[in-house]
């Protein structure tokens, strides 16, 4: 009786696996693939009918069948687009709203020069003399009196015409009186301060007779 309880008790306490069994186990079973092999079949009929019911094949009324004969072709239309060119030669440009531009102006321009213009241009370029110290100031002083006993006669032609007032005319020669005498205190002048004073004087008596010729 002792000895078959140990005998039991050896085998339970046993369960070894053999060590080439379990390297077996462990390695991938590489040798067992099935290589799948595929068949090609000839057959005498040229149009097979497919056993897939979802396959279309082309009908005889398809548009994919129309012959090259019967194909809709387009032919080439020209250009809308109409090019005249003659046209261009009678376009006219049109005046935009309110005359909105820059080269046109909406009010008038005067062009009209004023009656006494042939005086103001005299006086004026006496004056200019004037400025730039022209030649001695006894020089000057008879430019002056040349200057304004021109502009005398054409006031007095004026006046003829009737085209100006004689309290016009009187005014002008007042003023150009006035001018000949500073012009000839200039010239008489010794000191540099009375000459300067004198030849500003003598300006301002020359634009004051351009004034009044403009008031003509």
């Amino acid at each position: 009786m002792a000895s078959n309880i140990l005998q039991l008790h050896h085998v339970r306490t046993l369960p070894t696996i053999h060590p080439i069994s379990k390297i077996l186990i462990s390695q991938p079973l590489t040798n067992h693939i099935h290589v799948k092999q595929f068949t090609i079949k000839c057959t005498s009929n040229p149009t097979p009918e497919s056993s897939d019911p979802n396959f279309l094949s082309p009908t005889p009324t398809s548009e994919t069948t129309i012959s090259p004969e019967k194909f809709p072709i387009e032919k080439r239309r020209k250009s809308e687009i109409i090019r005249d060119r003659k046209s261009r030669t009678g376009l006219v440009k049109q005046d935009p709203p309110n005359f909105e531009i820059g080269w046109k102006r909406t009010k008038p321009i005067n062009l009209e020069k004023p009656v006494g213009y042939v005086i103001m241009d005299f006086l004026e370029k006496l004056e200019e003399l004037m400025a730039r110290d022209f030649g001695s100031t006894v020089l000057l002083a008879k430019v002056g009196e040349i200057v304004a006993e021109r502009a005398r006669e054409e006031a007095e032609v004026l006046r003829e015409e009737g085209k100006v007032e004689d309290r016009m005319v009187t005014e002008l020669s007042r003023v150009l009186k006035l001018m000949e005498m500073d012009l000839a205190m200039v010239s008489a002048a010794v000191k540099e301060e009375t000459l300067n004073e004198r030849l500003e004087q003598a300006r301002a008596r020359c634009r004051q007779a351009i004034l009044v010729a403009n008031s003509f």
